[in-house]
Parts: structure tokens; C-alpha cells; sequence
């Protein structure tokens, strides 16, 4: 996934929590899909539906692991990365 500022206001309230995070967990790829802007990120546009924005996806080799709708809070996205991603 890419990581870039997003336009709508949950978004952008997600992207701080999504630097902090990815700062504490180095080893892990954290990014943002910008699914609102045409033309961008057609291939997991195709593969998974989205609902609400934003949704947090937890890859791990290339399967997704699971999906969390809305603003995922830090100490929950923390969790769920050591409970599912740093096994």
C-alpha cells in the first residue's frame, strides 16, 4: 500500500495514528490505499469492498488476515498488530 494525506475527515484523523504506529512497529508496512482518488489503487478496489471510510486491512503474506471498520485506536491497532501480525 502507499501512504499519503487522505481528503475526507475521518481520514485525516486516522493519519496520525497511522504514523504513530508505523514508527513503533519499523518492521511492519503500515500505508493508506487512496481509494477516493480515480484511477489509484484499481487492484484492491477490485479485490475487497469497502463500506465505511476508513477500513483497516491486516495483510500477512499477501492473505488478508482482518478487516476493521472506522478509526482503529492506537492501543486497539497496537494489539491487533502484536496479536496477529508479530507472531
Amino acid at each position: 500500500m502507499t501512504y499519503g494525506l487522505a481528503t475526507c475527515e475521518p481520514c485525516k484523523a486516522y493519519d496520525p495514528i497511522l504514523e504513530a504506529t508505523a514508527a513503533k512497529f519499523p518492521e511492519i508496512k503500515i500505508g493508506k490505499a487512496k481509494m477516493h482518488v480515480p484511477g489509484r489503487c484499481r487492484e484492491i478496489k477490485k479485490a475487497h469492498t469497502f463500506e465505511t471510510y476508513p477500513t483497516t486491512h491486516f495483510f500477512a503474506h499477501g492473505k488478508l488476515l482482518l478487516t476493521r471498520e472506522g478509526v482503529v485506536e492506537p492501543a486497539e491497532l497496537a494489539a491487533l498488530i502484536s496479536d496477529h501480525l508479530l507472531t
